[in-house]
């Protein structure tokens, strides 16, 4: 038993200790930004007390996918390359949408 702990330990060096660079800390930063967005659509949906998507959730998604996606680049990952860089589509589009809804609302009013 003591051995699987000592393998389990060296891998874990390996991986989290041994391989640690800026190009890690970025993918660390880009994710945490990525979960964010749950983390605020999860707070304003109980704060409604339904389902919300909020802006800031298109926004941490922006900022979280564009450096996921630099991370992938550096990685050479092409299935996180393709998939980040739809997902920034999406959420360009979305954040657009948002905008146009804004000004459309803004011209009603004046």
């Amino acid at each position: 038993m003591s051995d699987i702990f000592r393998q389990l330990a060296a891998w874990a060096h390996a991986v989290f200790v041994e391989q640690f660079d800026a190009w890690i800390l970025l993918g660390f930063v880009a994710q945490a930004l990525f979960t964010m967005r749950f983390v605020v659509q999860w707070i304003a949906s109980e704060r409604a007390k339904r389902s919300v998507v909020p802006i800031a959730f298109w926004f941490f998604s922006l900022g979280g996918g564009t450096l996921l996606l630099i991370y992938a680049i550096q990685r050479q990952d092409p299935v996180f390359i393709a998939g980040q860089g739809l997902g920034l589509i999406i959420y360009v589009r979305n954040l657009w949408l948002i905008a146009n809804e804004h000004r459309s609302a803004m011209s009603k009013t004046d």
